[in-house]
């Protein structure tokens, strides 16, 4: 919709926008001539100060980290399997410790000079490096005070890159009435959510992705169900859910997420090329989530040993052919359902029902990971009930093994199949 379009429906609903020209010229008023940087408020600045000091000594403490473990020498040939895999992982961990360190002093630069576009773009790099280490650390002790540095740094590193990227500023001044009007335009005509640039099918936003995650999360499951119930043992129901409340499986969100991500700029390529992109992003992701469910927790969800194409029982060819097929259906044909229906949302709405979905869906998936690590200490025999933090006392009085049992009705534990340390 056009600013004078825009502006005409404004008039209508009694409501004043400023011509183009005035519209052009207000957002710049107080902002740095254009090619400079905009300086940072003073706590931003003080929070970059902070990350080169501290990126600095992390860097510093991983180096010597480094050479002491190349000094005393590992005879790999002696360990054991899991004791390497343990090896690996912490390896990886100082790895992405130290990649991350660095990243920390040069995000720290650039909050000193202002440069919004690459602060945002060096976040959203620093946040996925964030998650890895979540993973690392996960896999090697479980649920415990070692996640909350992590987990606080993925909170201020989000809430850093929303800042700082400049597209997305564009609700100030007047671009903020210009905006509420065009959102509410499009929901009328349900086109909200679209990629208005034209690269792609959707806009690859928050709000976008958490649905997709959402919307994919319940359909999987009742797929699942149905799959199992019809094929796999006939006439018998199995709760197939992945968390701990809701009837939401996340392998099929995020998997739903990855394939949207990849190809949300090819939806209008031929069926081959999205059957065969979602198959491997499916298979790929699927051998991940069995690896990272069995090395953190123990835990075995499918065992596809002995099929055809089978790749360490984790995934399959049929499976893979499954993703594929699930892919192309998604891309063609549900998406844009998904989109009319989330445009069902009044306008005025959405994104404080986002917001709140997204606080539950993040409790759930919390405490879902710390009953699993709860299960885990308790099938090992590694619990301390003398001595343990609030949200264990909790997990250990509401979830107990008779629970999980029941809940994740599909998993089974093999503790010595962890990788904890």
């Amino acid at each position: 919709m056009k600013v004078d379009d825009l502006a005409k429906h404004a008039k209508n609903n009694g409501t004043q926008v400023e011509p183009e020209n005035q519209a052009a010229k207000a957002p710049t008023e107080g902002c740095p001539e254009e090619g400079l940087p905009e300086r940072y408020p003073f706590l931003i600045r003080a929070y970059g100060v902070l990350c080169i000091v501290a990126g600095g000594i992390q860097v510093v403490v991983t180096v010597l980290i480094v050479l002491l473990l190349i000094n005393a020498g590992f005879d790999f040939s002696e360990l054991e399997t899991d004791t390497i895999t343990s090896l690996i992982i912490q390896i990886v961990a100082i790895v992405v410790s130290f990649a991350l360190a660095c990243m920390f002093v040069v995000l720290g630069v650039r909050l000193l000079r202002g440069k919004r576009r690459h602060t945002a773009l060096l976040a959203n790099i620093m946040i996925a490096f964030e998650a890895v280490a979540l993973l690392c650390q996960l896999m090697l002790t479980g649920v415990d005070s070692q996640l909350l540095p992590i987990i606080v740094n993925i909170v201020i590193l989000v809430a850093l890159q929303t800042y700082a990227d400049p597209t997305l500023r564009e609700e100030r001044l007047l671009q903020h009435k210009l905006q509420q009007l065009e959102d509410r335009s499009q929901a009328e005509e349900g086109t909200l959510g679209r990629d208005t640039t034209g690269k792609g099918y959707i806009a690859l936003n928050f709000y976008n992705i958490f649905w997709v995650f959402v919307i994919c999360c319940f359909l999987g499951l009742i797929i699942e169900v149905i799959y199992h119930v019809v094929v796999v043992d006939p006439g018998h129901y199995e709760d197939r859910a992945g968390l701990l409340y809701g009837p939401f499986s996340p392998i099929y969100g995020f998997g739903a997420v990855l394939m949207t991500v990849a190809l949300n700029r090819f939806h209008k390529s031929n069926f081959i090329v999205i059957f065969l992109v979602s198959a491997v992003i499916g298979g790929g992701f699927e051998y991940f989530v069995s690896w990272f469910m069995e090395t953190a927790f123990g835990i075995t969800a499918w065992d596809y040993t002995g099929t055809f194409l089978s790749i360490n029982g984790r995934t399959n060819g049929m499976f893979m052919a499954m993703w594929g097929t699930l892919g192309l259906v998604w891309i063609k044909l549900l998406l844009p359902r998904m989109l009319e229906l989330v445009n069902k949302i009044p306008w005025n709405w959405r994104y404080t029902v986002t917001s709140i979905c997204t606080v539950l869906m993040i409790v759930d998936g919390g405490l879902t990971l710390a009953s699993l690590d709860c299960w885990f200490e308790r099938q090992a025999g590694i619990m301390d009930f003398e001595h343990t933090s609030a949200i264990t006392q909790f997990c250990n009085e509401h979830y107990d093994d008779e629970f999980m049992e029941n809940r994740f009705q599909s998993m089974s534990m093999d503790t010595e199949s962890a990788a904890r340390v």
